[in-house]
């Protein structure tokens, strides 16, 4: 009889545990994701247990690994801070649907398969270094990158990781193979410098070793609340506008815990949680129309494209191949 019990109490018991616990792969800084993991822990009583990726290869490394991991999944759910990843995984079957959340997304915010849904924007933007660029010669468009009066003194993330790969498969995408290419030309012409990533691209413009570069807005509004000499210009707004990235949730299919991973999903993509992203300065734009952008954009959005569709795949590819020819 106590053997008997004893058994019985595992069958009850174990299940439960297993219950209360979620895994969690993301490519979100730390410091910005750690506070909204841990306040679901608080709300919900479910431990979270989160791997990071290191800043140089951003969401590439969480990518291989849940594809290495396809099998036999030990994530239950993946937050990229980014989307072109999660719209790999979701083509390399890693991803399972999710039942309908989130209603306030606008649909161009979601995976039309209901593999993904999107939140919290943050823009591609110029940063400046205003002790070495007057206002008047301020660059406003992503081509003034090639202009020959700052030849040498512009930096950019090498495009092969996070978000900077991102914005370059939707330029070859948008653009076309010639009008990439010649872009890509245009950039090497100018001596442009590829550094390990876009901290580093915002850490050397501060610091006066490059005139200008091309970075993410929560990197560069970091440097002007930390003092810098900086600006920040979001491109191209007379034309199409600024390249846009925006964070991503999805449940991982086959993960060991489904029912823990669809109420952190749910978390996740909650107007709660996209008001503290923009609080916090880890993105600075919604996609909801009821939440306001962060107080250092000023008064109105600035426009912002993206590219979240299919097509952008086979690009990531194709643009990592010309970048290889033109740029490196």
């Amino acid at each position: 009889m106590t053997t008997l019990a004893v058994l019985v109490f595992a069958l009850l018991v174990v299940p439960t545990a297993a219950a209360s616990e979620v895994v969690i792969y993301t490519s979100v800084d730390q410091e910005f994701a750690e506070p909204i993991l841990k306040q679901f822990e608080k709300q919900s009583g479910i431990k979270v247990k989160a791997v990071f990726d290191a800043e140089a290869a951003k969401t590439v490394g969480l990518e291989r690994r849940l594809i290495a991991e396809k099998a036999r999944p030990k994530a239950d759910v993946f937050w990229n801070s980014e989307y072109l990843r999660t719209l790999r995984l979701g083509a390399e079957g890693v991803l399972a649907p999710q039942p309908p959340i989130a209603p306030s997304i606008p649909a161009e915010y979601r995976s039309k398969d209901a593999l993904w849904i999107g939140f919290g924007v943050r823009a591609r933007v110029l940063i400046v270094n205003t002790q070495l660029v007057p206002d008047s010669a301020t660059p406003s468009a992503l081509a003034d990158l090639a202009d020959p009066r700052w030849k040498g003194k512009v930096a950019i993330a090498k495009p092969y990781f996070g978000t900077t790969s991102t914005h370059f498969a939707a330029l070859y995408s948008r653009w076309g193979e010639a009008s990439f290419t010649q872009f890509l030309q245009s950039l090497k012409a100018n001596q442009i410098a590829l550094l390990p990533g876009n901290a580093d691209v915002r850490d050397a413009v501060a610091a006066g070793r490059f005139a200008l570069g091309l970075t993410d807005s929560d990197d560069a509004l970091g440097a002007i609340q930390a003092g810098k000499p900086v600006r920040m210009i979001f491109p191209d707004q007379g034309r199409e506008g600024a390249f846009g990235v925006f964070h991503t949730v999805a449940l991982v299919k086959g993960g060991p815990n489904p029912q823990t991973a669809l109420r952190l999903t749910e978390y996740l993509a909650s107007e709660t949680t996209e008001s503290e992203l923009i609080r916090s300065g880890a993105v600075q734009l919604p996609v909801r129309a009821n939440i306001a952008a962060a107080s250092a954009i000023g008064p109105g959005k600035p426009k912002i494209w993206h590219l979240a569709t299919p097509e952008l795949m086979p690009a990531l590819a194709d643009s990592a191949r010309l970048i290889r020819l033109h740029l490196e």
